[in-house]
């Protein structure tokens, strides 16, 4: 079809039964890939041949097609001569990842999850393997990629996938940057918070109280902290070294919670700041100020240093 739009790449994934074929197309749908699992072998082109989104037009969106034993209308060598069909007519590189496993490690997980094995639901699960390598052996030898699951967890090749499979732009955690007061509650779904309370407080000038840490003059009287250069060094190196971890297994949503007394003053301040930073390291994130409305209050602040 002319100007039909297609998928950058098509991947078809298959494999053994408990070899981790889940938990492959979980992690691409993670990644931005459109996933479907287990369509009918006669939808096939269908689907190909259907238009994508308007908002997945300019590159075009992966696709990951999911296909077993249990797909109706399997046959693995008919599933080859069309992939090579395809391939040859319509000019698509179309890859199948193939997921392996040794047959006691599967004979293990089905007995540790006490499933049945779709091909010997009557039988032992070590029947059914057996009668799936046979059904499979095809696509096996055909394969562009083959992973062996034997000696993986789930996390270890969700994480080969994400390193394999990423595309430009997916698989970046959502970062969020939030300043609160310790006076109105921890924050929900924080994954780092940090104290900013050891700061001097802006509050106890009478001048800066009206004021918030988005203010210039309290931004510098914050500043002035002996403790802050360091203190910020120390926080941009930590967050320089966790974030990338983050991205690496897989994180989602990654939020960094910096907390002061009331949430208007020190906590606010940082947050700007470190997501300036974040921003200059080559991150995206996006700032709330939680409690940046609230109303001053000397009952909730912290005492005055004396002077």
């Amino acid at each position: 079809m002319s100007g039909r739009n297609e998928p950058q790449r098509i991947l078809l994934v298959t494999g053994l039964s408990g070899a981790g074929k889940s938990t492959v197309l979980k992690t691409l749908e993670d990644l931005g890939w459109e996933v479907v699992d287990n369509l009918p072998l006669l939808l096939l082109d269908r689907l190909l041949a259907t238009e994508q989104p308007v908002t997945h037009r300019e590159g075009g969106q992966p696709l990951a097609i999911g296909i077993g034993s249990r797909t109706r209308g399997f046959d693995a060598e008919s599933i080859v001569r069309r992939i090579k069909l395809l391939n040859e007519e319509g000019g698509r590189d179309i890859g199948t990842l193939f997921l392996d496993c040794a047959s006691t490690e599967l004979e293990r997980r089905y007995a540790e999850t006490r499933r049945r094995h779709p091909l010997a639901l009557d039988r032992p699960a070590s029947d059914g393997i057996a009668r799936e390598r046979e059904l499979l052996a095809p696509l096996r030898r055909w394969a562009s990629q083959l992973v062996d699951t034997t000696d993986m967890s789930a996390a270890d090749l969700a994480q080969q996938v994400r390193a394999t499979y990423s595309t430009s732009g997916h698989g970046e955690p959502t970062l969020s940057v939030l300043s609160f007061g310790f006076a109105r509650g921890l924050p929900r779904n924080a994954d780092i918070v940090l104290d900013m309370r050891f700061l001097q407080n802006p509050h106890w000038v009478p001048e800066l109280r009206p004021g918030t840490g988005q203010d210039a003059d309290v931004a510098a009287y914050v500043a002035e902290d002996p403790a802050y250069p360091a203190a910020m060094q120390a926080i941009e190196t930590l967050l320089a070294t966790l974030l990338p971890r983050y991205r690496a297994e897989g994180k989602a949503y990654v939020t960094v919670a910096f907390g002061c007394t009331g949430g208007r003053h020190r906590s606010v301040h940082v947050a700007e700041r470190m997501a300036s930073w974040l921003r200059d390291a080559g991150f995206s994130p996006t700032v709330t100020h939680r409690d940046l409305g609230t109303i001053p209050q000397n009952s909730l602040e912290d005492a005055p240093q004396a002077p």
